[in-house]
């Protein structure tokens, strides 16, 4: 295939101008347009803020849907918890909406779970590393007393193929975390795997993805420390 720019002709006051085809949007347009799906569940989060206030100084929950699935009166009936988790998200999508779901409730610390979809719509390690540190960034702006405990990309069943980026991508994320008594890493990799060095399966549901009761009472002992419950 030729790499030739196609050409069109366009009259403009009697004049021929030759003009590119096609027009690519820029960068900026392209990644308005990915986060604009999420504008209505961001808009539902807003009016739930204004029928009942959070009470601010609490741990908020961000990330997607294993973040949107976890009852967290059920794990933690003691803690002062918002649950702002939307499915399919990304960690740049928790960038990019902190200003509306995280910094205005002003939580003492914030749990993050991201960085398992963007592995596998194709993003690199670097660069759910990159985003990450992003989020510290825009976090501790604004909030530099808040914790944020990283709860680490788990191994999943279907997701199984990406376990080396998974990895890296941890490994990536402790480092920030060694560098930074403000972030915390929670490794939840070790304990999801079995004795046949795959994921045990009575932790997730049947997609092999999502995780199932048993998935969530792991999870939740394993955050659990970080937490100062009420």
């Amino acid at each position: 295939m030729s790499n030739r720019v196609t050409r069109v002709r366009c009259l403009v006051f009697g004049l021929a101008i030759v003009l590119p085809w096609p027009v690519v949007a820029p960068a900026k347009d392209k990644e308005a347009a990915k986060v604009s799906r999420w504008e209505k569940t961001i808009q539902g989060f807003e009016e739930q803020d204004r029928q009942v206030q959070p009470a601010k100084g609490g741990v908020l929950f961000v990330g997607s849907s294993s973040i949107r699935m976890w009852d967290l009166k059920k794990w933690f009936p003691k803690l002062q918890a918002l649950n702002r988790g939307f499915g399919g998200s990304e960690v740049s999508d928790a960038v990019h909406f902190a200003d509306r779901i995280i910094l205005k409730h002003e939580p003492r610390t914030v749990a993050v779970y991201a960085g398992d979809n963007d592995l596998a719509r194709g993003k690199s390690p670097e660069q759910v590393r990159e985003d990450f540190t992003e989020l510290v960034s825009v976090i501790h702006a604004k909030l530099p007393k808040t914790r944020i405990v990283y709860i680490a990309i788990k191994p999943s069943i279907k997701r199984w193929k990406l376990i080396d980026q998974v990895r890296e991508a941890n490994r990536m994320i402790i480092d920030i975390a060694k560098k930074d008594d403000r972030v915390v890493f929670v490794d939840i990799d070790k304990p999801m795997i079995g004795e046949d060095g795959l994921p045990r399966k009575e932790l997730f549901i049947a997609d092999g993805l999502h995780l199932s009761d048993e998935g969530y009472k792991l999870w939740s002992a394993l955050v659990r420390p970080h937490f100062v419950e009420d």
